[in-house]
């Protein structure tokens, strides 16, 4: 921390990374290194908004969504040579306003109080959001079952969701050419990344370096439309299937009665609004990244 001082220090629980990085921010620090999955990265963030203290990042988590976003990796040993070589630039983070600020996560705490403003129920990120069906697999999955199975504990929770029905809420668009139409969808994503799950691709024009999102719209109840959608991000075609909408916007107001997360992390239920927050934070970040 300041002047040439290293502090280290480590989390045991929710909320921890969060006041480690308010600390060291508070402290003087220009330089916050975080060894963690997109979750802990997640809480630092919050920490650190609107600071003039870097971030950077080194994978320790399940998909390392933004490690892989930025070319970093996921193997320690080589993700510490590149971020060597990375510069720090200002970027933009999405934030996550919930219409109601008291709910109760899935962890049994205040919403906000494990990684965001427990005053107003508002939440950043860095990666992405989402509404719907990749939210309630978050919600419904066993942390030590995450530990024990790392990705595939998203994909065997996901499997289990196959034969119910997928809730629909409404979600529309501000700053999009088609602003002010509500669409009808399932699954909502509301993206900053490119990477979806550390190995697949859903928004591809999203870009860390925009100051906006790339937003892909999920129609249908039909839990078998998605193992069909699901094909399509495999294979890179996802969005040019029918009931895929793909739109870019800096404000998405979601109305309904389904699960929200945020990088990997519950984050609560509808209704909520995710807008931009331009030039938010400090990034250290590959000097060709685009």
């Amino acid at each position: 921390m300041g002047a040439g001082i290293l502090k280290l220090a480590a989390t045991s629980g929710p909320g921890d990374a969060t006041r480690i990085a308010r600390e060291a921010v508070a402290a003087g620090a220009d330089l916050v290194l975080v060894l963690g999955g997109d979750g802990t990265i997640n809480e630092a963030v919050n920490g650190m908004i609107h600071s003039n203290a870097a971030l950077g990042i080194l994978p320790g988590g399940t998909a390392n969504v933004l490690a892989m976003e930025l070319g970093l990796g996921s193997r320690l040993d080589r993700a510490i040579v590149r971020l060597s070589q990375c510069a720090a630039r200002r970027v933009s983070v999405g934030r996550v306003s919930l219409a109601s600020a008291g709910g109760i996560s899935r962890n049994g705490l205040p919403q906000r109080d494990a990684q965001g403003d427990a005053q107003n129920g508002e939440r950043h990120f860095l990666a992405m959001g989402g509404a719907g069906l990749d939210a309630r697999i978050v919600f419904d999955m066993s942390p030590a079952f995450k530990v024990r199975a790392g990705k595939l504990a998203y994909w065997l929770t996901g499997f289990g969701h196959a034969t119910q029905p997928v809730g629909q809420f409404e979600a529309r668009v501000v700053g999009s050419p088609n602003a002010g139409h509500a669409y009808q969808c399932g699954f909502a994503l509301i993206s900053r990344v490119r990477n979806y799950g550390g190995d697949l691709e859903i928004a591809s024009g999203a870009s860390l370096a925009h100051d906006d999102f790339e937003i892909v719209l999920f129609e249908g109840s039909n839990p078998l439309r998605y193992l069909w959608y699901m094909l399509g991000v495999s294979m890179k075609r996802v969005q040019n299937m029918a009931g895929v909408h793909t739109l870019h916007g800096g404000r998405v107001e979601l109305a309904g009665d389904v699960h929200l997360q945020v990088d990997g992390e519950y984050a609560g239920r509808l209704p909520a609004s995710i807008d931009i927050v331009p030039a938010a934070i400090t990034l250290l970040m590959p000097p060709g990244y685009e």
